[in-house]
């Protein structure tokens, strides 16, 4: 396959998870008996920049429909860590308010309404069209389009030009990367900036977060293979910060026409040659592990279930949907999932067919045993749900290595 970052040839297949449904495809009862679309899913490593990736691109349509179950706003977390992030950058790097603030895949506009207590103009970008009406009716202007090269043109000609474009937690799921930043660079002002980000693959090598691969995320980033990536369009990597959010990520920090010699973006490319990401051999053991982890979770939950316990998944992501179908693990171990949002209760996850409930259901007849599917905000759930293990239930982390909490 060709390298979406680079354009070259030289990529190597490291790991497969097999023939996948897509992880946010969650069923309606009537579906159930219905055939499921499923696409590879294996990842590449370029031997040329360094840049992680899936093979098989799925087209984004299917992959972001107009009833997208993803919502933001639902997790505290996620609303602290926006809120902060917003403060920092307005703090220390005061955007010009003569430009419009662009979120793009703005979701519920969580992280714009961060803003409007500074006084920006603001404009989300969200192409799932239920998502894009609650951010409307939260005050945060939005546009239901995929952006790329036309909808930055249509964009600047109406609302004129940007003095930053955001993209949390998305510049990973881009299809088409060369459409993206030629329109960030179209709508972008000459002085603006153009923030991403995404979980890091020093963490997500490091911690086997494995389950973070699945086919809305495309590719798995490291700062090395951006450099090369954003000097193809005249940018360069002014600032790097690391975060906990997600199980580990990355905020990167790009302008126009600088290079990436800041001593952040150094030090980043250092840590991540001290990790072995420019060796093709790491993935290979990384990709060992992972069915090593697949093993010991299918054994844990077995003998669990041999001694007549009782378990749920906590928790209905993506990532979720990628350790239950990689693992085999379906109903005749997990009794129900539950999560708090509210586009997903009622429904069954993709490929294992597990209901998902509200919380009350979790309360009212509370399993023996947890798994912890949503683990980037195991913090948050085990605040929440300390009843729970006072009671004598108990948490299982499916990685780095299954354990019982």
């Amino acid at each position: 396959m060709i390298c979406h970052g680079c354009k070259s040839q030289n990529t190597h297949m490291f790991l497969s998870l097999g023939s996948t449904p897509l992880a946010n495809a969650f069923l309606r009862e009537e579906q159930l008996a219905t055939t499921e679309p499923s696409y590879p899913l294996d990842v590449y490593y370029c031997n040329d920049c360094g840049l992680v990736q899936i093979g098989y691109l799925v087209p984004p349509e299917l992959l972001f429909p107009e009833n997208y179950p993803y919502v933001t706003s639902m997790s505290q977390t996620m609303k602290a860590h926006f809120a902060d992030l917003v403060d920092s950058i307005v703090s220390e790097h005061s955007p010009s308010k003569d430009g419009i603030i662009v979120d793009i895949g703005s979701n519920d506009g969580t992280l714009l309404s961060n803003f409007l207590k500074y006084d920006y103009k603001v404009l989300g970008i969200e192409p799932a069209t239920n998502i894009a009406r609650l951010a409307i009716e939260n005050g945060v202007d939005t546009v239901s389009v995929f952006f790329g090269e036309e909808s930055a043109k249509k964009v600047r000609e109406e609302k004129g030009q940007a003095s930053l474009i955001l993209g949390t937690n998305v510049f990973a799921h881009v299809g088409d990367l060369d459409s993206v930043l030629r329109g960030v660079t179209h709508l972008l002002s000459d002085d603006g900036m153009f923030v991403i980000e995404f979980p890091y693959l020093v963490d997500m090598a490091e911690k086997m977060e494995f389950d973070t691969i699945y086919h809305e995320h495309l590719r798995y980033f490291a700062v090395r293979p951006l450099v090369v990536l954003f000097e193809r369009f005249g940018m360069g990597i002014v600032n790097v910060k690391r975060t906990s959010v997600h199980g580990g990520s990355m905020v990167v920090y790009t302008k126009k026409g600088s290079d990436s010699s800041a001593p952040s973006v150094v030090q980043a490319i250092e840590l991540e040659k001290k990790a072995k990401l420019d060796s093709l051999k790491t993935y290979e053991s990384f990709s060992k592990s992972v069915a090593t982890v697949k093993t010991q979770l299918r054994e844990l939950l077995q003998q669990l279930k041999d001694k007549g316990a009782t378990i749920a998944g906590y928790g209905a992501p993506a990532k979720g949907n990628t350790l239950l179908n990689y693992c085999e693990i379906g109903t005749e171990t997990i009794d129900y999932i539950v999560d708090s949002t509210p586009f997903k209760q009622g429904c069954y996850t993709p490929g294992t067919h597990i209901p998902v409930v509200d919380e009350s259901r979790f309360h009212s007849t509370p399993p023996d045993y947890a798994l912890l599917l949503a683990w980037n905000f195991e913090e948050e759930i085990l605040r929440k749900e300390d009843q729970f293990q006072q009671n004598g239930g108990k948490f299982i982390r499916p990685i780095p290595k299954p354990e019982i909490i």
